[in-house]
């Protein structure tokens, strides 16, 4: 494969998002808010802004750098999508037997889940900042302009109900193999607007 000595991506900015980039911090701000990416572990790529586009550039890239201005575009267009119309992930309670209850704790940035399995331990999964999440009986929406802080966060609940290892005994001693579906799994992704 030939060496290649320059290689570029560009990002579209729309009318109503404002870009700001100061060395390799990228701040996207929109009608819903802002969102802050620091590509300042990269080294060797240019990140710069120019009319109504934002360039990411690299002179002599390696295979890695090549990927990397690509994924640093996505980034940018995510945030961009982002404080435009947000991110909603919907999530579903799933149990055969036990009810799981859940419970928001906006203090402590907490999703609280009871009665897993039977269980009396209580299970805990952090909300990241930025995330509002609301509990509507079998169903947990997760919503945000960081689709990053989304994404996370609803991992984070769907992983404080994920039997593996040594948690895949059940309450009652019985292993919980492949016949246990109980857990929280996200069914869609959206947009809020």
């Amino acid at each position: 494969m030939p060496k290649i000595a320059y290689l570029k991506n560009e990002v579209e900015i729309p009318e109503d998002v404002n870009v700001e980039v100061e060395g390799k911090v990228v701040r996207v701000r929109g009608q819903l808010g802002m969102v802050e990416r620091d590509f300042s572990h990269i080294h060797n790529v240019l990140i710069e802004k120019a009319d109504n586009k934002v360039i990411i550039e690299v002179w002599f890239p390696t295979k890695r750098e090549r990927s990397l201005i690509n994924t640093i575009a996505s980034h940018i267009r995510n945030a961009i999508v982002g404080v435009q119309r947000g991110y909603r992930y919907k999530m579903k309670v799933v149990y055969a037997h036990f009810p799981m209850s859940l419970k928001v704790d906006e203090k402590n940035n907490m999703v609280i889940i009871e009665n897993f399995l039977g269980s009396r331990d209580k299970r805990y999964a952090k909300i990241l900042p930025g995330v509002k999440v609301k509990v509507q009986k079998d169903e947990v929406i997760v919503e945000g302009i960081d689709i990053d802080a989304v994404g996370q966060t609803a991992a984070n609940i769907h992983l404080a109900t994920h039997l593996t290892g040594k948690r895949r005994l059940s309450p009652h001693g019985r292993e919980g193999g492949p016949g246990i579906l109980d857990g929280i799994y996200v069914y869609a992704k959206e947009h809020m607007k």
